[in-house]
């Protein structure tokens, strides 16, 4: 891939940190998304500069789609075409049965989480399908393993969203194969980042352990690397595919 040109929305804390730093030591141009974090997209824009990359932060609610027009004109005329999206950002909230949530609750989750991003893949084959004069590119979604285990009694909404992302991006897949687009997914299990306390548990990941079969919760940098190697040509041939990265839970 010539043009390397890659947003990830979400892109300022945790796994979506982890993959801009990676994606950019592997000759990647990185646009930084961020809703509210700017001093810490920030510093992932720095990191990148200072080891001789190219990126920039941009910030844009991906459940709105004049912010998310504008966050991809800006990222291309800024870094030129984009050929990569991960579909990273996302929100939980705290734990809860379905029977005690609220209305706003799941219009939030399913706002950012699916609808966030349906609206950046949208943007993203308009800008890089063959069928719209782009010269192909990747998309990868990430999704949770709490799509396949339900998260009962505490994210069963969480999980749902999930459960669309699985679903949309076999779907997206098949639809633009032909258009020079490879579109596939990630599924972590546990991991150690900040997600955690956003719904009011920051210690959960380490409270989670003894029931992983490693016995740990996975790193922001192991799915960064499922995540890169999925953008990369070593992937061509992988689409429609969801790797679950969860220590075999």
């Amino acid at each position: 891939m010539l043009n390397k040109v890659l947003l990830i929305t979400g892109g300022s804390r945790g796994i979506g940190a982890a993959t801009a730093l990676l994606a950019a030591q592997q000759g990647w141009a990185v646009g930084v998304n961020y809703s509210s974090h700017s001093k810490a997209a920030d510093q992932v824009v720095q990191q990148i500069i200072s080891q001789g990359g190219r990126a920039m932060a941009v910030q844009a609610d991906v459940a709105n789609e004049g912010q998310v027009l504008a966050m991809f004109d800006q990222v291309q005329s800024q870094l030129g075409r984009i050929t990569g999206l991960v579909n990273n950002a996302g929100v939980v909230d705290a734990p809860s049965r379905v029977d005690e949530m609220s209305l706003e609750r799941w219009r939030r989750m399913i706002d950012i989480n699916i609808v966030g991003s349906f609206l950046c893949a949208r943007e993203a084959v308009r800008r890089m399908s063959t069928r719209h004069g782009g010269s192909g590119g990747a998309i990868v979604n990430l999704s949770s393993v709490a799509a396949v285990l339900g998260a009962p009694g505490q994210y069963v909404d969480y999980a749902a969203t999930k459960g669309a992302i699985d679903t949309f991006t076999v779907g997206l897949a098949r639809e633009v194969a032909t258009e020079g687009i490879r579109v596939n997914g990630v599924r972590p299990g546990v991991i150690d980042t900040e997600i955690h306390a956003s719904g009011g548990q920051p210690d959960r990941a380490q409270q989670l352990a003894p029931t992983i079969p490693m016995k740990r919760p996975g790193t922001a940098k192991e799915i960064a690397n499922a995540i890169v190697w999925l953008l990369s040509d070593e992937a061509s041939y992988a689409t429609g595919s969801i790797l679950d990265i969860t220590g075999g839970r």
